[in-house]
């Protein structure tokens, strides 16, 4: 819901109103005495909406396309592109472009943001996860055209999996490129009271180990489920006899995919991931009592 124009844009923990001026401050204390908040019990659906939208490391709103909640309603689209029979050279290079341009910025907008990262990074991540997809597809396509041995049928069910494996690859190449300034300078990790004990580089190798092993997971069920399921309702009746079908079917099929899919790939690891002292550097493990400590392995 948008906020009224006269309203800042919104910062956790800050006032919503301007503290230098009386006016400002008596807007602020009739929220803070409204007698309403004294029947407020959903506090676990404010937390949800919280976690949500806000970024743990820097507090600030998440643009709503890049958010967690937003990857399914403005991803589908493009994996329904992506799934597309009979595609050209061009419309393969788009959907490979558009896919990886939507993964990179959904990658920079939930990385650990516990450290700065230079805008020359981001272009050189984004680069390198839309050459390396594209020249991926393009060459899939290429090999499945030349060969002969197939039937027409075969070579269209085969090229319906190749995005696939040109996604799964960029998607690794996309998260490391991203975020390989958290490699170089290493990200915060916090002891059992939420203190900064130092910054570690071993953490931020499993922070993107883990983030890379939820992208190649994320795109099996998106990818590989609807050509297998789509092979098979394109064979019934009432797909045959209602061609113009196929296309809404397909979308719906991509969409219960990628809603099961999400869920489960970012569910291997948690977010808050937690790793013993003794496996990280010397000054981190002479820095804290604490036997573990946490870093955020972003998103």
């Amino acid at each position: 819901m948008a906020e009224p124009a006269d309203y800042p844009p919104f910062q956790l923990g800050k006032p919503r109103f301007e503290q230098t001026s009386f006016y400002g401050r008596f807007r602020h204390f009739l929220d803070i005495i409204d007698p309403r908040t004294l029947f407020v019990t959903k506090l676990w659906e404010a937390q949800k909406i919280k976690q949500a939208i806000i970024h743990p490391d820097t507090n600030e709103t998440i643009f709503m396309p890049f958010r967690m909640s937003g990857y399914i309603p403005f991803g589908t689209p493009i994996v329904v592109g992506l799934l597309l029979p009979n595609q050209t050279l061009a419309s393969t290079v788009f959907w490979q472009w558009l896919n990886q341009s939507h993964n990179a910025c959904v990658n920079y907008a939930n990385r650990n943001a516990t450290k700065p990262s230079p805008t020359s990074k981001f272009i050189q991540g984004y680069l390198g996860a839309v050459i390396s997809a594209v020249s991926i597809a393009v060459g899939l396509n290429v090999l499945v055209q030349r060969a002969n041995k197939f039937t027409p049928a075969t070579r269209l069910l085969i090229q319906r999996f190749v995005p696939f494996p040109a996604v799964a690859s960029a998607n690794i190449c996309n998260v490391v490129l991203m975020r390989h300034t958290e490699l170089e300078e290493g990200i915060d990790v916090l002891d059992n009271n939420g203190n900064i004990v130092g910054s570690s580089r071993i953490a931020a190798k499993h922070a993107l180990l883990e983030t890379a092993l939820t992208r190649v997971v994320l795109p099996m069920p998106i990818l590989v489920l609807p050509p297998i399921i789509m092979s098979i309702l394109e064979k019934t009746s009432l797909l045959r006899s209602r061609p113009r079908m196929i296309l809404p079917v397909q979308s719906l099929v991509c969409l219960a995919a990628f809603g099961l899919a999400l869920p489960l790939a970012i569910s291997l690891f948690p977010q808050m991931s937690e790793i013993e002292t003794s496996r990280l550097e010397p000054e981190i493990a002479t820095a804290t009592a604490s036997k573990t400590v946490v870093y955020n392995k972003g998103l």
